[in-house]
């Protein structure tokens, strides 16, 4: 949570650095995600719009202010190639992904009490339901294929 402020330290000290790489990525999905399912896994409540919303920060745009580079993918077709310029730059480097924010951040072990509760938010009113239980039975059926 302190991301945005620390990023202005490495600014400020990277030049001095003997190695310069350094790499940063944020995973955007303008919510405060790891919150909201904290809330529905483990209290059983809906998200709540007002007070996870956040807004749109430019994260890669505030890198190229600061002095470092910033790199924007929109798609995943975009990651590998973001990924090169990275590893390829004489400076720090934040990548900001775009994200769905109603993918699930899914342990690799769910509890009883968890899906409970999970289901619970679900039956109290939360938004976006449907493309929850679409992309969380995505994700665990992802698991179970072979190559993956």
């Amino acid at each position: 949570m302190n991301g945005l402020a620390e990023l202005i330290t490495v600014a400020k000290y990277w030049r001095e650095w003997d190695d310069p790489r350094f790499y940063v990525m944020v995973l955007n999905n303008r919510d405060l995600n790891q919150v909201t399912w904290e809330l529905r896994a483990m209290a059983g409540e809906p998200r709540v719009p007002t007070t996870q919303d956040i807004p749109d920060v430019a994260y890669a745009q505030w890198a190229e202010l600061i002095g470092l580079k910033g790199i924007r993918v929109d798609h995943p077709d975009q990651v590998a190639g973001a990924w090169s310029e990275a590893l390829a730059a004489d400076r720090p480097v934040v990548i900001e992904a775009i994200t769905d924010p109603e993918v699930p951040p899914l342990p690799p072990h769910i509890t009883i009490e968890q899906a409970q509760s999970f289901t619970y938010s679900l039956l109290r009113g939360d938004p976006h339901t449907g493309r929850m239980i679409a992309q969380s039975a995505k994700q665990k059926l992802e698991e179970f294929l072979p190559g993956r």
